[in-house]
């Protein structure tokens, strides 16, 4: 295939790239891969060069790519009806069927399934009911969310504020008044590094109680967390956290809202991050896996708790007021139902929570002990490897030498695309849910080549 110049030139004179340093890429200065094809666990640029992507995308293709039955479900879809409104009780057969396959997928208290397009458009759906849920129970002043730093929700303007990620922050005049943080549930970077999990889990609670004692429990609508930090670090949480978070919430009727955009559908090896660490959720965000990204599709899922209160609602005061045009879009529908079938009859669950635990114990026995990695640590098909200046004491690099950058880049020399996670020195993995054995040694060898390039000196 001869290579496109113009095309490059186009992309840097007409293309606004999400998450990118716009100066240096419109200058010529930064990396410009036009992707055109991949099959499996790997990608292909323009260029003929074949990466192994272990992030999935952006922890997204869960079933791997060139999986020709969602393509032709999305097909089919298209010619048959490419697209009708969701409004005012209006359905297709891939919305309905897949909402129901949904529901069996998540815990028996959830109830219905509202569909949007992105993960940041369902936490501002579920922002939204959680209002309106307050208002229809006379609650006009317990509107505040509690989210975690480090967390991440979106970059809308409420979503965008609920992450607790200072890029998403900067010079956008967020976070919104409403939303609250809280200390994120992140063992390695412990105040104390004589805590046992155990204990840090209590120093936790306390801050999330001292929190609500301050801003007032009647004023506290909802949290809102992942079930293992994404973006943030791809950090699971520590021993007892979730089971001591959710005694708080309902001690001081809090909702819980868990985002599952990136947990949902396999990825810890369980269906849901919900089901992992037996949380019982109000509402439960979903998105990536559920289509594995092939067809844009986001689903906010309403417990039956809040789906009496909204249904009262809109006997008091009519319709409800909330709706996207491309609600329950009928081609994502298709992708869903494909997708979440080839989750099944290719034992990716299984998969992730096998092969996964081979990967981060590989990473963990490949890396442990080197003098500048701190911690390597997982859950699933998740896996993170933060690098310290410092061992024992934690230290971290100076920001300026941009560690985290310079491994990622050094992997991908190596032919493999790993995540250089924000705010620290983390180099992450999420790769799709198909990984076998022999690719995991892949990423493993690859990885430890780049930390020795990188570290050389």
């Amino acid at each position: 295939m001869l290579k496109n110049d113009q095309l490059d030139q186009w992309d840097r004179e007409t293309f606004f790239h999400p998450s990118t340093h716009l100066a240096q890429h419109a200058r010529g200065e930064s990396q410009n891969r036009i992707v055109t094809g991949g099959k499996g666990v790997y990608i292909e640029d323009r260029d003929g060069k074949r990466l192994l992507d272990a992030f999935a995308g952006l922890y997204c293709v869960n079933v791997g790519y060139g999986r020709t039955e969602i393509a032709d479900a999305i097909a089919e879809q298209a010619k048959e009806l490419a697209y009708y409104h969701a409004y005012v009780g209006h359905g297709t057969e891939a919305s309905i069927t897949l909402a129901k396959m949904i529901l069996d997928r998540t815990p028996e208290s959830m109830s219905k399934v509202y569909f949007g397009l992105g993960g940041s458009d369902a936490n501002e759906t579920n922002v939204k009911l959680i209002w309106y849920y307050n208002n229809i129970l006379g609650r006009p002043e317990k509107k505040k969310i509690i989210s975690r730093w480090r967390g991440y929700h979106g970059s809308g303007l409420m979503t965008g504020s609920l992450t607790g990620l200072e890029l998403f922050h900067k010079k956008f005049d967020l976070p919104l008044a409403q939303v609250l943080h809280t200390e994120a549930p992140y063992y390695y970077r412990r105040p104390d590094p004589g805590m046992s999990e155990e204990a840090f889990t209590a120093h936790l609670v306390a801050e999330l109680e001292a929190l609500i004692e301050r801003e007032g429990a009647d004023t506290i609508a909802a949290f809102i967390g992942e079930p293992v930090l994404g973006t943030g670090g791809i950090v699971p949480p520590p021993a007892g956290y979730w089971q001591e978070i959710q005694k708080v919430l309902k001690k001081h009727d809090i909702l819980l809202v868990a985002d599952e955009v990136v947990t949902g559908f396999g990825r810890l090896g369980s269906m849901t991050g919900s089901k992992h660490y037996d949380i019982e959720p109000d509402l439960i965000t979903i998105a990536k896996g559920l289509t594995s990204a092939y067809a844009p599709l986001s689903g906010s899922v309403v417990g039956k708790k809040m789906w009496d209160v909204l249904e009262r609602g809109t006997d008091e005061n009519g319709p409800i007021g909330h709706g996207w045009t491309y609600s329950a879009h009928p081609i994502g529908a298709a992708a869903g139902i494909a997708n979440l079938k080839l989750v099944d009859s290719l034992g990716l669950v299984e998969n992730a929570g096998e092969t996964g635990a081979y990967f981060v114990q590989a990473m963990k026995d490949a890396l442990g002990d080197h003098a500048h990695v701190g911690e390597v640590r997982g859950e699933g098909m998740l896996c993170a490897v933060e690098f310290t200046e410092d061992k024992e004491s934690r230290r971290a690099f100076d920001p300026s030498q941009k560690i985290g950058p310079q491994m990622a880049a050094a992997l991908l020399s190596e032919g493999v695309i790993g995540r250089a996670m924000p705010q620290g020195d983390i180099l992450g993995f999420a790769p799709p849910l198909c990984l076998s054995r022999e690719e995991a040694d892949k990423v493993v060898e690859a990885t430890a080549k780049a930390v020795k390039t990188v570290f050389k000196d």
